[in-house]
């Protein structure tokens, strides 16, 4: 991948990472209209790959199946053209999607607090890691294990409380200063 390395970092996929519930998808699609690139959702193309939910292919194949489909899919989506991705929360914790991730995108960490991605979360029952467990528990487990990974990312940005709106104003303003930081 070392061709990888020649990519503009303001030509570069905008990769949003964090834990399930702090936006991704939804803050993904609304930035992804602000900045006039396309928009992928890692769960939404790993559902299409596979032929299933992510909560069928948890049930009947596994999670460590799931994860390998989500590598594979991680790799396809940043060998291709430029877009706003947002990455699965446990993707950031294969080496070979962490390695593409630096290579081809600037990575965004959607950091929220855990209680408040608790309450979101509570609200859908779509989250296989999450079931038959208490979600801040869960949730506090799963920031010890990849919270050291997400910090790896380029850029940081709390999102824990505001409109969606403001979680994407907030991620252009720190994208501007960091892609002027790399220029200069």
């Amino acid at each position: 991948m070392s061709h990888a390395l020649t990519i503009p970092v303001h030509e570069r996929t905008i990769a949003l990472v964090g834990l399930m519930g702090v936006g991704k998808s939804t803050v993904g699609r609304r930035l992804a209209k602000r900045l006039g690139l396309p928009f992928a959702d890692g769960d939404v193309e790993i559902e299409a790959a596979a032929g299933m939910t992510v909560s069928d292919i948890f049930a009947s194949l596994g999670e460590a199946e799931f994860r390998a489909g989500e590598a594979r899919v991680m790799k396809r989506l940043l060998e291709g053209p430029r877009m706003v991705l947002a990455t699965g929360g446990g993707a950031i914790l294969n080496e070979d999607t962490r390695a593409a991730l630096k290579a081809r995108a600037v990575t965004v960490w959607m950091r929220a607090d855990l209680k408040t991605v608790a309450e979101r979360v509570q609200r859908r029952d779509t989250r296989p890691l999450l079931r038959g467990r208490d979600p801040l528990q869960a949730l506090t487990a799963m920031a010890e294990v990849r919270y050291p990974f997400y910090g790896l990312a380029d850029v940081t940005v709390d999102v824990a409380t505001g409109a969606h709106a403001e979680a994407v104003e907030a991620i252009v303003r720190a994208l501007d200063a960091y892609w002027a930081e790399t220029a200069a």
